[in-house]
């Protein structure tokens, strides 16, 4: 069996808020330690999150249940019209996630038959309490930068890999198979690697750093240009001269796809790609202008693939 860190920080905040509640001899102190145990999440952002919602969800609770125990007396019928009101108003206003909390605590009004000023602060208090050393062991989170980084790694490998292999396939249909599986591969590390960096970014409290969860977000836009561009090599058929560019090209982008790449040599090399087929000759056959199309069309795909990272890079240096 095995005791996560998120266990640990829900068992000891949970035994916490409840010391702490009892010591300022509150009632029904084990309602902190289960708040306690509701709100310890994932990460530090939505911690935060999570605290002050359940406290607006107990404020907007405490004056329906007000208003229903006052008119309709303390009994099961005020506190089933206190939950046909409470549920749509804290659906409307977004504070579902306390509905359960707070109508636990609403109940206690209900069984002490008091709604004075001492027993909501009461309620108040157990709530900040429970939720307050949720936050608190959720401040520590343990840094994942390192992994990110070598999840860089791995990423820029594998693109590296097939754009070389597919610089080697030009022209020799049947091979695409396993370079779409590569790419699938490919895709799914990215995805792993976008959900590590979404923790990373909602662990910050104190600053706003959004770089891995934009970088990974770039490469997946990037393994699906890759995607389109396996699709058009299945079609194509040329002399061998015709590819001869391209395939060069695939190779120098294998050799400098690297994070730190703006990709503006790249796309100057594409611009004289483009210039160089301008000046070959026409195409003779219907045959020999299809395949000419599907090559400019797969130039055109590699281009959006390297403008990817260029904007990518420019968005990052104007921050």
């Amino acid at each position: 069996m095995k005791i996560g860190l998120r266990t640990i920080k829900t068992a000891v905040s949970a035994t916490l808020a409840m010391i702490v509640a009892e010591s300022l001899g509150l009632l029904y102190p084990a309602s902190a330690g289960i708040i306690s145990v509701l709100s310890v999440t994932n990460t530090k952002k939505t911690s935060v999150l999570t605290g002050l919602y359940r406290l607006l969800s107990l404020a907007l609770a405490t004056g329906i249940a007000y208003v229903c125990f006052s008119l309709l007396g303390f009994n099961p019928f005020a506190f089933g019209v206190y939950l046909l009101l409470f549920i749509p108003g804290a659906v409307y206003f977004k504070l579902s996630d306390g509905i359960v909390v707070s109508s636990v605590l609403v109940t206690q009004y209900l069984v002490e038959k008091d709604l004075s000023f001492a027993i909501i602060g009461n309620e108040f208090l157990l709530m900040t309490i429970g939720v307050g050393f949720a936050l608190l062991m959720n401040l520590y989170m343990p840094d994942v930068e390192k992994r990110l980084k070598e999840d860089q790694e791995v990423i820029e490998i594998m693109f590296r890999k097939i754009l070389n292999n597919m610089a080697a396939h030009l022209n020799q249909h049947g091979k695409e198979r396993n370079l779409f599986e590569s790419c699938d591969e490919l895709k799914s590390f990215i995805r792993t690697g976008e959900n590590w960096a979404k923790k990373h970014a909602e662990n910050q409290l104190l600053s706003s750093n959004d770089y891995y969860l934009d970088y990974f977000t770039m490469r997946r836009m990037q393994s699906n240009s890759l995607r389109d561009m396996l699709r058009l090599l299945e079609k194509i058929t040329v002399e061998a001269e015709q590819v001869e560019n391209i395939e060069k090209l695939l190779h120098y982008t294998a050799e400098t796809f690297a994070k730190n790449n703006d990709g503006q040599e790249i796309l100057d090399r594409i611009a004289q790609v483009y210039e160089a087929y301008r000046q070959k000759e026409l195409p003779k056959t219907r045959e020999e202008f299809e395949n000419r199309a599907q090559l400019f069309q797969l130039l055109q795909v590699f281009e959006s693939f390297i403008q990817i990272k260029a904007e990518f890079a420019k968005h990052q240096n104007e921050k």
